[in-house]
């Protein structure tokens, strides 16, 4: 083999395998910028398009931690789509203590004033009573809007069942109790 050859495919060994990697890099970052667009263009269906257009878009990560996709300017803060367990969703801060509140299991929420959740791509929850079930009969919920502040049925006359329309409270007897309003505003 000439000496000429016997360097192109030296050559080759070492340079195919590093434009391979190189291709295989640019392509997974093309990716995940793509993923993260995806993301926030999901998050910001959760809420009226002029909260969603300023506000904070996050996803969860490890143990509830929040991961910042894009800065907001308006103090609301909206969630892309989970499927199979949270719709896209936007929150006032008050909202947003609240449900951080729920995911670090706190015995109530300390928020101290209602909170204001948007919902308006519908979604799914594990259960319709109970703020921490992780197994169960999933609950579709429609688009709609909710009051995060305990309500009591009781006292309201509402119902604490799963409907379509109109007006319901759910996880009735806990803290964690709210009123969900089903309808887009």
């Amino acid at each position: 083999m000439s000496r000429r050859r016997m360097v192109f495919f030296r050559l080759r060994a070492v340079l195919l395998p590093s434009v391979a990697f190189a291709v295989f890099v640019t392509a997974f970052a093309y990716t995940q910028d793509e993923s993260k667009e995806a993301k926030i263009k999901s998050a910001m269906t959760g809420g009226p398009v002029e909260i969603a257009n300023n506000a904070r878009i996050v996803e969860f990560g490890e143990h509830g931690s929040l991961t910042t996709l894009r800065e907001g300017s308006n103090g609301w803060t909206c969630f892309p789509e989970d499927p199979g367990t949270m719709g896209a969703s936007c929150l006032d801060e008050p909202a947003l203590q609240w449900l951080t509140d729920l995911i670090a299991h706190k015995a109530k929420p300390t928020n101290t004033r209602p909170g204001i959740l948007y919902m308006l791509a519908g979604g799914i929850s594990r259960s319709a009573t109970d703020p921490w079930a992780t197994t169960g009969t999933p609950v579709k919920e429609p688009p709609h809007w909710a009051l995060l502040w305990p309500f009591d049925p009781k006292e309201t006359g509402l119902s604490d069942k799963p409907k379509d329309t109109g007006t319901w409270v759910m996880y009735a007897g806990t803290p964690y109790a709210h009123l969900m309003i089903n309808q887009k505003p």
